[in-house]
């Protein structure tokens, strides 16, 4: 195998940013089970390993911080490119009957387990605004393991997707402070479509997507309504997300 070079070392590096990943079209993913689960599912432009490449050079060009000994480049003319600024509610197949839609998560981990989540309880498509973070991120990436090659990611304007999609009968529920009883309100499930809306980590949902929902939900602390003065504000989005379509699935 062809030692990698200077020049090479060089790219992989920049692609870090995201300005250089959406222009050559490629994601970068680390570790080799998360490169062969992506083979599935994306063309691999370039692969790292030790007998191509010295500890010293795949540290350089690694974005963790301790490097597991291989990375892939791979070409992601699969998904739409991060900087789709629009998408109709007509691309979302019938079938999907529980779609996910992100304001402005800006985590990357949190995004990346998002995603992973999804690909376990089914859903197939996510719809996330233009603030949210570039799903080619290498941190979302790592914490997807694959997952990024099952679940269609799409980037848009929300409110004005929103709008579409409850003109066409969808039925949109987003997670407030002030919402109902996510246990308590299982008429606000049982819609097909059903879009969930998680929103911001400090900030929570819009006021612009806000308007476009039907319904507000939240997730109980316990005791439920008296809350003890040290109880957290508020659910890590990531996990959120998991219980509220653990709960859509069991219904």
């Amino acid at each position: 195998m062809e030692h990698i070079s200077k020049a090479q070392v060089k790219w992989i590096r920049s692609l870090k940013q995201k300005k250089v990943r959406d222009e050559n079209h490629v994601f970068v993913a680390e570790g080799s089970r998360c490169i062969e689960e992506l083979r599935r599912y994306f063309p691999l432009k370039l692969l790292v390993t030790p007998d191509n490449a010295t500890q010293s050079e795949i540290e350089q060009m690694s974005s963790q911080r301790t490097p597991q000994g291989m990375i892939g480049v791979f070409f992601r003319d699969r998904l739409p490119s991060a900087e789709q600024s629009v998408c109709s509610s007509d691309d979302f197949s019938a079938k999907d009957s529980l779609i996910l839609v992100l304001d402005s998560i800006q985590d990357p981990g949190n995004l990346g387990t998002i995603i992973r989540t999804c690909d376990w309880y089914g859903v197939k498509q996510i719809v996330c605004s233009a603030e949210t973070a570039d799903c080619f991120n290498p941190k979302v990436v790592q914490a997807t393991m694959g997952a990024l090659g099952r679940v269609k990611i799409v980037y848009t304007d929300l409110p004005e997707y929103l709008h579409q999609v409850r003109e066409k009968g969808g039925h949109v529920v987003g997670t407030l402070l002030d919402g109902e009883d996510l246990y308590h309100s299982q008429e606000n499930l049982h819609h097909s479509p059903l879009f969930i809306v998680m929103g911001n980590e400090g900030n929570g949902i819009s006021d612009a997507v806000r308007q476009e929902l039907c319904a507000g939900i939240r997730i109980p602390s316990y005791p439920r309504e008296k809350q003890a003065p040290d109880v957290v504000e508020s659910l890590n989005v990531s996990i959120a997300t998991a219980i509220i379509l653990s709960e859509c699935r069991r219904n």
